[in-house]
């Protein structure tokens, strides 16, 4: 069995693609239970965030892996399947390894080198695990992969350098709306993004804060936490005619706000043509586009920011101490460095995870080898006990001592030097050899190496 990994992201498909496809919560629930059916899948991970989804699997062939995955997307999703494969890519064992260890460093996020997607990755790996979807494969591979994430923040000049999405809305927001110490800002929502923008803007000197969400409770907290005033949801459309900047990310499913309800609040207050930024980070938008067409108005979604990360820009109208710095394009030198760094440190714990699993393909094999050795030893010294049985007790003991010493000794060098060998690049060569000198039945090699109380296919 091996490692697949199947999905679509902002690399592969447009804005409008990803929002098609976008899986909240009780989707991905959907999603893992259709894949769970799978015949070719023994374990799975969905990995689904404002710009990818993924799934993570292990499978029992690849082609079928492959079908199985396509499938339980286009399903899922509601995208038909010769459509959907137009977007998605394919991440085979080592490919996949290296592909899990990017996205969980950030490389490969929008957002080169954001740390929101650690949380993420860790929340979709508990998920499997209270599902039973994530055996010893993917436990392995995905905590290795996190490992991996919080090296490259801990020991690379990336947290220096990369720029979250809400940093990257905020500076493409500045220009237009002028120093936050002025501004009236509605962040809409209390999940991770909206708690990230609602400090974000806090910290960066903001004053007139408020906080609008679906349930009370969890809005009053982010509004407590920030030092904001929280509005119910109903009165959402009545803010708008206040507000100067809006954040919005929730996990509605269709558009929060409608063209139609901030042109009458806005209407109802006199606001004119009084500016008004929307910076939409939800997937699907929660924005409807119309309210661009709007007097005044103009909204950031997904695909302005994406343009914003590839163009340095500055805090510079933050109104605080000391002043805010800037926010690098991937395409800056400490940035290029930093990024080269974060790429040699995945290639070095990519190399290191690859000998790791060589050296456990090995393992079964000496188990068994060992095994057999175990075998003949007794069966030897049960038909050696039958010839002497008037040897004293003592001295077959002795006996029994002395020929497992010889078997031990015999074993030693080869079990010790297949296991050193194990990390290079032919390591099953070598193993393949063992089994072939002391002809060891393949079917029991496998029946020592299978993991115990991994799932298999539901």
């Amino acid at each position: 069995m091996s490692v697949v990994i199947i999905g679509v992201s902002h690399h592969s498909a447009p804005i409008e693609v990803l929002e098609r496809l976008a899986l909240p919560a009780d989707r991905v629930d959907v999603l893992v239970g259709a894949l769970s059916r799978a015949e070719n899948l023994t374990e799975v991970v969905v990995l689904a965030t404002c710009n990818r989804v993924e799934v993570y699997a292990e499978a029992v062939t690849f082609h079928g892996a492959v079908t199985d995955i396509t499938d339980a997307l286009a399903d899922v999703t509601g995208m038909p399947r010769p459509q959907l494969n137009d977007y998605l890519y394919v991440h085979y064992e080592d490919r996949a390894i290296a592909h899990a260890f990017r996205v969980a460093t950030g490389l490969d996020s929008m957002a080169v080198g954001d740390p929101q997607i650690l949380g993420q990755l860790r929340t979709a790996l508990r998920r499997a695990q209270g599902a039973g979807r994530a055996g010893a494969e993917l436990n392995a591979l995905l905590q290795h992969a996190l490992r991996v994430g919080k090296r490259a923040h801990a020991e690379t000049a990336l947290d220096r350098v990369s720029v979250s999405l809400v940093e990257a809305g905020l500076a493409a927001a500045l220009p237009r709306i002028g120093p936050l110490a002025g501004a009236e800002v509605l962040i809409v929502g209390a999940g991770a993004m909206s708690s990230l923008a609602a400090q974000t803007v806090a910290r960066a000197g903001c004053t007139r804060l408020a906080v609008a969400n679906r349930t009370r409770q969890r809005g009053e907290q982010l509004a407590q936490l920030t030092g904001a005033r929280h509005i119910p949801l109903s009165e959402l459309g009545a803010a708008f005619a206040t507000a100067d900047l809006v954040f919005t990310c929730t996990g509605a499913v269709g558009h929060l706000i409608g063209a139609d309800e901030v042109r009458r609040a806005r209407a109802a207050a006199g606001a004119g043509d009084r500016p008004l930024l929307f910076v939409d980070l939800a997937m699907p938008r929660d924005v409807d586009p119309a309210c661009a067409q709007l007097p005044g108005v103009e909204v950031i979604g997904m695909s302005e920011l994406a343009q914003a990360l590839r163009t340095p820009v500055r805090l510079t109208d933050i109104d605080r101490e000391p002043p805010a710095p800037a926010l690098p394009a991937i395409s800056s030198e400490p940035a290029q460095d930093a990024v080269q760094a974060v790429q040699d440190l995945v290639t070095v714990e990519v190399a290191g995870y690859l000998a790791g699993r060589r050296m456990q393909g090995v393992a079964p094999t000496v188990a068994a080898l060992r095994q057999r050795a175990q075998l003949v030893v007794t069966a030897e010294l049960e038909r050696l006990d039958a010839r002497l049985a008037g040897s004293s007790a003592a001295d077959r003991a002795e006996m029994h001592r002395c020929v497992h010493r010889i078997v031990d000794k015999l074993l030693h060098t080869p079990t010790v030097r297949v296991k050193e060998l194990a990390g290079a690049e032919h390591a099953g060569d070598y193993a393949h050899a063992l089994r072939q000198l002391f002809d060891l039945d393949p079917y029991d090699v496998a029946a020592v190496s299978t993991t115990t109380g991994a799932p298999g296919p539901a």
